[in-house]
C-alpha cells in the first residue's frame, strides 16, 4: 500500500524489550508523611510518601480498576520522573451500587504496570457514603488504610523488581477479592444500598482462586474482547481520518498487552500509529488527556519488530490533538503555550510526532 492508502483488515503486532523514555510534563509532587496517608489519598492523585528518614516512594492510586476512568494513566505518568520506587494502588473491585458501574481488575493492567516498572498494591474499598442523587449508588469510596500501609511496609524490604512483586500480588488476588466483597456487604447493610449481583462477582473470584494462570487467561480473554469492541467503534467526539486498529504487544517474558491505536496510516513501509485526544473547545485538550496519550507514547516509542499483518513496517508514533474549529496554535499564550513548548520538547527527546488539527 502506498500514498496513505488505509489498511482496514489487519492488526499490529510488536515486541518491547525495555522502556526508555524522558518525561518532561510530570507535575511537581507534594510530600506527605506516612502517618497522613489517609489525608494524602483524599487530597492528591499522585504524591511523594515520606515513610521514614531513609525511605520514600512516589505513590499514585486508581479510582477504579478500569483504565478508562479518572485518567489513571495520567496519575502514573506524573510519578515517572521520581528516581525511587514508583507504586500505584488499584482496587481489585469497584462497585458503585446497582445504579452505578462495577469494574474488576484485569491482568493486562498489572502487566502494563510491570512493563513500566511500577509496583502495584491491589487494594479494596472499606468505606463510602450514599449518593445524594441516586437511591442505590455510593460515592467517595475509601481504601482500607491499615492494609495499604502494611503492603507498603512489605514493599520497603522487597528487593526484586516490579514484575515479581506484581506477580506475588496476583497470588493473593482471590483472598483480596473475597475481602472486598465482604466489605461491600457491610457497606450495603450500613447504607441500605443494593449492589450488583453478588453471585457473578463470586464467580469471578472463584476463577481467581485457580491461580494466576487462570486469572491471566480470564482477564486476557476479556481484554481481547474489549480490544475488538474498541477497535470497531469510533466515538462521535473523535475526529479521525485513518483506520482504528488493534495492537498486540509482546514483552521479553512472552506476556501480551492489548491496545488499540485510534488511527493508523501506512505510507510504503512507514506506519503512523496514532493516539488521538480531542476537545470541542478552542484550546488544547486537557492536561489529563495529553498525559494519558503520553503514556501510550512511552509504549509506542519502544516498539520493535513491528508488523501490520504479515508486513514488517517502521513505526512512527504520533500524538494527535484535535480542537474546536476556531483554534489557532499561533494564538496560544501563557500556560497553554508553556504546555505546548514542553510537549514539543518531550516529542523531540523521545522521537514521536505531534499533530494538531492535521498540522
Amino acid at each position: 500500500m502506498k500514498n496513505g492508502v488505509k489498511n482496514k483488515m489487519k492488526g499490529i503486532t510488536a515486541k518491547i524489550k525495555g522502556i526508555k523514555y524522558m518525561p518532561l510534563l510530570c507535575r511537581e509532587l507534594h510530600h506527605f508523611s506516612f502517618e497522613d496517608l489517609d489525608k494524602a489519598l483524599e487530597k492528591d492523585a499522585t504524591f511523594i510518601l515520606e515513610i521514614d528518614k531513609k525511605n520514600r516512594i512516589a505513590l499514585s492510586w486508581w479510582v477504579s480498576a478500569k483504565r478508562t476512568r479518572s485518567y489513571p494513566y495520567a496519575r502514573i505518568y506524573d510519578s515517572l520522573s521520581f528516581t525511587g520506587k514508583k507504586v500505584t494502588i488499584i482496587p481489585v473491585i469497584k462497585d458503585e451500587g446497582q445504579e452505578g458501574d462495577r469494574d474488576f481488575l484485569q491482568w493486562d493492567t498489572i502487566s502494563l504496570m510491570s512493563l513500566l516498572g511500577v509496583y502495584v498494591i491491589v487494594g479494596y474499598y472499606k468505606d463510602a457514603i450514599k449518593s445524594t442523587q441516586y437511591e442505590n449508588k455510593i460515592t467517595e469510596q475509601r481504601f482500607n488504610i491499615p492494609y495499604i500501609k502494611n503492603q507498603i511496609n512489605k514493599l520497603l524490604s522487597y528487593q526484586s523488581d516490579a514484575l515479581h512483586w506484581n506477580l506475588s500480588q496476583i497470588d493473593d488476588i482471590a483472598e483480596i477479592g473475597r475481602t472486598a466483597l465482604q466489605s461491600y456487604d457491610k457497606i450495603s447493610k450500613r447504607l441500605s444500598i443494593e449492589f450488583h449481583d453478588k453471585k457473578s462477582a463470586e464467580n469471578r473470584i472463584n476463577e481467581l482462586k485457580k491461580g494466576k494462570e487462570a486469572f491471566m487467561a480470564l482477564s486476557r480473554t476479556l481484554a481481547e474482547k474489549a480490544q475488538k469492541r474498541e477497535s470497531a467503534t469510533i466515538q462521535p467526539k473523535e475526529k479521525l481520518d485513518g483506520t482504528k486498529t488493534t495492537i498486540t504487544i509482546r514483552n521479553y517474558l512472552g506476556g501480551n498487552y492489548y491496545f488499540t491505536s485510534d488511527e493508523i496510516q501506512l505510507w510504503d513501509d512507514k506506519l503512523s500509529i496514532i493516539d488521538a485526544k480531542h476537545t470541542k473547545e478552542n484550546k488544547l485538550p486537557s492536561l489529563g488527556d495529553i498525559k494519558d496519550g503520553l503514556l501510550k507514547m512511552i509504549l509506542f516509542t519502544n516498539l520493535e519488530d513491528v508488523k501490520l499483518g504479515d508486513k514488517k513496517v517502521k513505526p512512527i508514533p504520533v500524538l494527535k490533538l484535535t480542537t474546536g474549529n476556531k483554534f489557532n496554535i499561533k494564538n496560544i499564550k501563557g500556560s497553554e503555550k508553556r504546555l505546548f513548548n514542553l510537549l514539543n520538547r518531550e516529542s523531540e527527546a523521545n522521537k514521536f510526532r505531534i499533530v494538531i488539527n492535521d498540522n
